[in-house]
């Protein structure tokens, strides 16, 4: 069954989706998106290298997802506002860097897909020596704020979720 529908959460999300977006319940539709659906996720797997991830504790994704929706509001009205109001001259735009324990690669993209939704921030890089975090700040009052904000509100409910899933699937303890 896994070798034909590697994503059964994933096969039936496409196909409500399609369903929903061709506002039809007819045959064909069903058709063409159970077949997208099944398609899709088999052309996918050589993209992912590290596997499905795994998700033991959903309710601290939602949590984290929640948080990140408000920051990313707030932080629309604060860049709108800097742009709109405030000379470039009154700008602090800095590169900072954070020290990151997250290891988990898809702990990592979903850091990245949060920091680079978020306005005003621009994740540049991960130092491969240092494993730190090389961040664009588009108007830095105080670096600390934002490291502390990185680790406590992103990196540690990342880890929650993604590495103690894999601790748990290699039978360590956290």
């Amino acid at each position: 069954m896994k070798r034909w529908l590697p994503s059964p959460l994933l096969s039936a999300s496409l196909l409500l989706m399609w369903l929903l977006l061709n506002q039809s319940v007819a045959a064909g539709h069903w058709l063409l998106g159970g077949a997208l659906a099944i398609l899709a996720p088999l052309l996918a797997r050589p993209l992912q290298p590290h596997g499905h991830a795994r998700i033991r504790r959903p309710l601290a994704l939602f949590r984290l997802l929640w948080f990140s929706a408000i920051e990313i509001v707030r932080s629309c009205f604060n860049v709108s506002q800097i742009i709109l109001l405030r000379r470039s001259a009154d700008v602090n735009s800095q590169f900072i860097r954070v020290p990151l324990d997250l290891r988990s690669p898809h702990g990592l993209a979903l850091l990245s897909c949060l920091i680079n939704s978020t306005p005003g921030t621009v994740w540049v890089e991960i130092i491969p020596d240092s494993h730190e975090l090389l961040l664009h700040v588009f108007d830095l009052h105080d670096e600390a704020w934002w490291v502390d904000t990185i680790k406590t509100r992103y990196e540690q409910p990342i880890i929650e979720v993604f590495e103690s899933a894999e601790a748990e699937d290699r039978g360590e303890r956290k």
